[in-house]
């Protein structure tokens, strides 16, 4: 679902592994369809832009809501563009020759710096809602099918770390935190 302005937020700083509860627990489902669930989304694509992510939950800013942003390529390359209210993510079959899964690096806003492979299935869609709470939905393929999967693991409190052994999670973490361990672990 696509937003007009939706660069017109505020953005806001990024939550880190382990610097706040919200990140590692299942988000809120959003009730209210309010000018403030308008705001979150624009601050939202704002935060991912300023960051120079692809996507971003809500509980990455700090909100304890079902709500994510994307803006993303697909395998062919074309932007997957858009956000949904309480995101329902769905693994769907290949098409034709696709793959069901690969395996490619992936990344975080919230574990900044390090990358780390990860298999993921290779076509998802997410069901859910718009701010004006009317069904909407996404469907992609490659990096963009990874990001849906990886931004619903936000919301259900999962970080992409979380899936790896712990030896790799405990050696990103400790990547991200730098020199001077800034990113709490």
């Amino acid at each position: 679902m696509r937003l007009p302005g939706r660069y017109d937020g505020v953005a806001r700083p990024i939550v880190t592994y382990g610097s706040n509860p919200v990140l590692h627990r299942p988000c809120t489902e959003v009730t209210v369809f309010d000018r403030a669930l308008r705001h979150l989304v624009l601050d939202m694509f704002a935060s991912m832009a300023a960051a120079d992510g692809v996507g971003l939950a809500a509980n990455q800013i700090g909100v304890d809501a079902r709500v994510f942003v994307i803006e993303c390529p697909d395998a062919d390359g074309e932007d997957v563009l858009g956000y949904v209210v309480n995101p329902a993510l769905t693994i769907l079959d290949p098409v034709g020759d696709e793959p069901a899964a690969e395996v490619t690096e992936e990344g975080c806003l919230s574990v900044p710096g390090p990358y780390a492979e990860l298999e993921r299935a290779f076509r998802a869609r997410v069901d859910g809602v718009d701010v004006n709470g009317q069904p909407t939905s996404i469907e992609a393929t490659g990096m963009a099918a990874r990001c849906l999967q990886h931004e619903v693991d936000h919301l259900n409190g999962l970080v992409y770390v979380d899936l790896l052994s712990e030896e790799l999670r405990e050696r990103l973490l400790a990547e991200a935190a730098g020199p001077e361990g800034e990113l709490p672990a």
